[in-house]
């Protein structure tokens, strides 16, 4: 596999959630990641009018930031040759 630039794919997930895991040549986690992002923000803002929608507020974004280090440390991984 080529080498992958660790800060590259972890813009690319800051950019939108999952495309960093993408760019590391995992397209099905990638993806998951993206689905799963967008289904949080939709969930939460259709609770928003039942107040319960305030609490699920963080979880799309603990999500992104797990995504931008998971997409980070893949891309490390990947350059030392061990499996992702």
């Amino acid at each position: 596999m080529a080498e992958k630039n660790p800060i590259i794919a972890a813009l690319a997930s800051l950019f939108i959630c999952g495309l960093g895991q993408i760019y590391n040549g995992q397209t099905m986690k990638g993806l998951m990641f993206l689905l799963l992002y967008i289904l949080l923000w939709v969930v939460a803002g259709f609770l928003v009018i039942a107040v319960v929608g305030f609490c699920l507020f963080p979880l799309p974004i603990i999500l992104l930031i797990y995504a931008v280090y998971d997409a980070y440390i893949t891309a490390e991984k990947i350059n030392r040759g061990e499996s992702a």
